[in-house]
């Protein structure tokens, strides 16, 4: 699995028009699912989104994680982080999970990321043609694989 954390004051995802979910502080998490992918790559990285000290503390460093700071999340599946880009200039999402293998693990990072915040998080629509808008904070945006955990 591949996410890209974004920091920030506000997101929301917008479908047809409309307003679907939106959060006010906190992060924005967009997931790639991979075929390789396993229920451990959703714990690891279920921790490591709501542990993940990028907030400032009172002295302006970044010390506090999404949980100190009452923050919210916001999770939107992007199938297009598998993308590879190594051959001619139009991407290949081969990589990238069909629906049948994606959903499933989706819907159990939903689940595991409720249950590791302790609160419910708000998500996008799997496949739908979303419109992502966010504040990003900072600028901070990390990029993390859960096949380079070691």
């Amino acid at each position: 699995m591949k996410i890209v954390i974004q920091r920030v004051s506000g997101a929301s995802v917008i479908i047809d028009g409309i307003i679907f979910s939106a959060i006010e502080k906190g992060l924005l998490i967009l997931l790639g699912i991979e075929d390789a992918d396993t229920e451990e790559d959703i714990r690891w990285l279920s921790q490591k989104i709501t542990q993940l000290r990028i907030f400032d503390d009172e002295s302006g460093v970044m010390n506090r994680c999404v949980k100190d700071v009452n923050g919210a999340l916001l999770l939107v599946s992007q199938f297009t982080l598998h993308a590879s880009t190594k051959k001619g200039n139009r991407p290949s999402y081969i990589k990238a999970s069909k629906p049948d293998v994606a959903i499933p693990l989706y819907e159990k990072m939903i689940r595991q990321l409720e249950q590791d915040l302790g609160q419910k998080i708000q998500t996008g629509v799997f496949g739908a043609d979303m419109k992502v808008q966010l504040v990003n904070d900072g600028p901070v945006t990390i990029i993390i694989d859960s096949k380079n955990k070691e």
